[in-house]
């Protein structure tokens, strides 16, 4: 009968254990599944890191080139405003020319007049001579 009972408490224990073991290697499975998620998000963290890297030299480059292209358009700045007082000079000038040259066109309306008249004088003489 000890045998008997030992045997019974052998094969319920064993039953038990059974379940325990099954319960344990579900554990490990469930475990490993986790140490490879986490060894994922690892990758994944350390590929945001390059990614982040690699945008802070980016965006260094692109304050670099806007610094640059401030300088840029003050200069241009300066040279268009430079350029708009040379256009309003080289204005300037065309209206005085312009008067200039209507002063010569009276002049000139002037000295036809006299040499018309003396042409007349002349042909006058002559004809009194």
């Amino acid at each position: 009968m000890d045998k008997e009972l030992l045997k019974a408490l052998g094969e319920l224990l064993d039953e038990k254990l059974g379940y325990v073991k099954k319960d344990i290697s579900s554990l490990k499975d469930d475990v490993s599944s986790l140490k490879n998620d986490v060894s994922n998000v690892k990758n994944d963290v350390s590929n945001i890191k390059n990614d982040l890297s690699n945008m802070k030299s980016d965006i260094e480059l692109i304050k670099t080139q806007q610094k640059e292209h401030g300088v840029i358009l003050r200069i241009l700045e300066d040279k268009a405003n430079t350029n708009k007082a040379e256009h309003d000079k080289l204005s300037n000038d065309i209206i005085h020319l312009s008067a200039k040259v209507e002063d010569m066109r009276k002049d000139l309306a002037t000295v036809e007049v006299v040499t018309a008249r003396n042409m007349e004088n002349i042909a006058n003489l002559k004809i009194i001579k």
